[in-house]
This record gives C-alpha cells, structure tokens and sequence, in this order.
C-alpha cells in the first residue's frame, strides 16, 4: 500500500493513476487495509487526484474515496474533499461515470450529519439531477438526499431548493 501512494505520487502517466487508484480502492475495501491507508497520508495523495484534469483519473479517486469512507476516521479527514466533490458532480457530464462516483462519495459522507452543511450549496443541482438524470443518477441523489432528509437541521435548505 505504502508503493501504490507513492507511485500515485512520483507518476504523472494519468494510466498508472488510474491503475494505482483501482488497486488502492479495491484494498480499501478491507477495514484494516483503510486504517493503513490512511495512517500513510493516503487520503491526502488520493484526495489530491480530484483536481486532475483526466476525468478518468477524477473517478478513480473517487471511488477510493468512497471505499475508505466507510471507516469513521477517514471520514473525519475525507470531509475535507466534500466541497470538491460536489463541484466536480457539477461540473461533469450528465449520467457520467465521473458524476455516478461523486454521488456514491456524498451518499457515504451524508450519512454523518456533522457534513451535511457542506453540501447545502449542492442542492439545487441534486433537485436538477433528480429531474433530468438518468434512473441510474436519480437513485443516486434520492440516496444523498434521503441522507440529508435525516438531518432536521438540513429541512430548511431541502425545502426550498430551486431547480
């Protein structure tokens, strides 16, 4: 794991990102596996792929992300990411790969209400989603916003969303 940060690191091929991602994200699928990745300084080098400008790589991350979300520590350092995630969820194609991960990422992280707040600027693009996306990416938001439903704090914001 120590060799996949840090080829993930001294690489610039996006083809060995992709690959090294791939490997770290399926690692992290094992709970052990997430404690060490992240006591590596893992999640900041993988957290550090979302501004790549290789969509591919963008999706990688994030679905190692999404794995190593699944430990409540990670999360507290994962939280940090949350921001770009939704910009990058924004921005993406309509019913990408790119956007499906993102939303699988925010389905983890609204789960832990002390991170809905974060995610308040996104609702009118989640409402958006949910009207034009696909049935895939309209599953994927009502997961996100059931979530944020659960917070009585996030009514409010849910509410009075605009599309």
């Amino acid at each position: 794991l120590q060799k996949l940060i840090y080829l993930l690191q001294a690489t610039d091929d996006p083809l060995i990102q992709e690959q090294a991602l791939i490997t770290l994200g399926n690692s992290a699928a094992f709970s052990v596996n997430q404690d060490i990745i992240r006591n590596l300084g893992g999640l900041s080098v993988i957290g550090g792929m979302l501004s790549h400008c290789v969509p591919e790589v963008k999706e990688k991350a994030l679905n190692a992300l999404n794995n190593l979300s699944m430990n409540i520590k990670n999360q507290e350092e994962v939280q940090v990411y949350i921001t770009q995630v939704c910009g990058n969820i924004e921005s993406a194609p309509l019913n990408s790969d790119l956007q499906l991960a993102g939303l699988r990422l925010l389905t983890n992280m609204s789960v832990n209400s002390d991170y809905n707040h974060k995610m308040i600027s996104s609702i009118p693009c989640l409402l958006r989603l949910l009207s034009e996306g696909t049935e895939r990416t309209q599953i994927q938001v009502l997961k996100v916003l059931v979530n944020l439903s659960a917070n009585p704090d996030m009514t409010r914001h849910l509410l009075r969303g605009q599309v």
